[in-house]
């Protein structure tokens, strides 16, 4: 098991490394690398969960259950998910592994400067973001995980979230096979978010790749990714960087820290929210623009509309506060002939050309940050 990679720092994943941490993991590597502005972490790799499942020696009780809901059994979805779930929690973590993983755990700490350091554990699942299917949301993040005993729970938990109900169910619609999807797992420094979000690079009511679209709420971007809040909404146009749209939602509460003094490390829970907050918008204007821009580097970096989860870290100084946590192609429009492309009249033509660059289209250079 020597050769068995174990985890790997963001800022040291090479492209060969990118099967083995599934699509989260790869993009953090990916736009950390590139010089965007993405909090440190590491990424634990499927050789841990695929060693894990085999010392487990569950698979094939695990494998008969999955064959009552893919066949013609009585099992339901819900009922196998419980079980299964229940056994990849108890799953032994090698020794060589949960090592390691302490130690870069310990690493990451000593590099922040910071004793039993807050993580945000992430899942990244193999098929996530595939270009034919986006299992974004179906598998769990967990917030604000502090020491190394912690960390290790929950990646266990996130494998865990493979065999969900809802996980299980997409898979089957899809087609995929439960046994060839593995699960690497995201640890990266949390933020402490002011305000959090999404972002497109395309408007997502008509895909028109000409503006960026910007969801934006108070709190931890897990109000708005969940659908719990509804955020403040911003269109900024690519060429002009102009504001051209804004929403402001009644905004009762939000996903914050909470001190409850159970524990040394504060949990991440739904607080309502004063009412000064209630109608105002959660971004300045500054930092509309400064995450639009982030956008389109990111775009510009990939080669393709990007849908991004960005946050307002407290903890940095005004200017630098803006941070990326995730990147992963756009999955909706991506699909389809954008309407702006089949416009052929001379003014669209040029706002195209402006927005997406030949060179950039055609992938001859690596396209400069805006």
């Amino acid at each position: 098991m020597t050769d068995r990679h174990t985890a790997i720092p963001f800022d040291q994943l090479a492209p060969e490394h990118h099967p083995l941490v599934g699509g989260k993991s790869a993009s953090l590597g990916t736009m950390s690398q590139a010089g965007l502005p993405v909090p440190p972490g590491f990424a634990v790799t499927t050789d841990v969960f695929a060693d894990a499942k085999h010392a487990s020696g569950l698979m094939p009780r695990i494998h008969e259950l999955f064959d009552y809901v893919d066949g013609t059994g009585s099992a339901s979805v819900a009922s196998v998910a419980e079980q299964v779930r229940e056994m990849v929690h108890g799953w032994p973590l090698p020794e060589v592994h949960e090592s390691r993983i302490r130690r870069m755990y310990a690493d990451l700490c000593a590099q922040c400067e910071v004793d039993d350091l807050p993580v945000a554990v992430r899942s990244s699942a193999t098929v996530e973001d595939s270009p034919d299917a986006s299992f974004a949301g179906e598998h769990d993040t967990y917030l604000w995980v502090c020491g190394a005993d912690a960390v290790l729970d929950k990646i266990r938990a996130c494998w865990a979230s493979l065999y969900t109900e809802r996980a299980i169910a997409y898979r089957l619609d899809m087609g995929y096979d439960h046994a060839k999807v593995d699960m690497a797992v995201a640890v990266q420094k949390m933020v402490r978010p002011r305000t959090a979000g999404v972002a497109f690079t395309l408007d997502p009511s008509n895909g028109d790749r000409s503006g960026i679209c910007i969801d934006a709420a108070w709190g931890f971007g897990e109000g708005v990714v969940s659908g719990d809040v509804t955020p403040d909404n911003f269109l900024v146009d690519k060429v002009m960087w102009s504001i051209n749209r804004r929403t402001i939602s009644p905004k009762t509460h939000a996903h914050l820290l909470i001190e409850d003094g159970t524990s040394e490390c504060p949990r991440v829970g739904r607080v309502p929210l004063p009412e000064h907050q209630v109608d105002v918008p959660s971004l300045t204007d500054e930092e509309i623009l400064a995450i639009a821009r982030l956008a389109r580097t990111a775009e510009k970096h990939y080669g393709c509309p990007q849908d991004i989860e960005w946050a307002v870290d407290d903890d940095l100084p005004a200017g630098r506060d803006v941070v990326l946590l995730q990147a992963r192609p756009e999955t909706v429009w991506s699909k389809r002939r954008h309407a702006i492309g089949a416009k052929s009249d001379l003014v669209s033509s040029i706002v195209d050309t402006l927005v997406n660059p030949l060179y950039a289209r055609r992938g001859n250079r690596p396209a400069q940050p805006a």
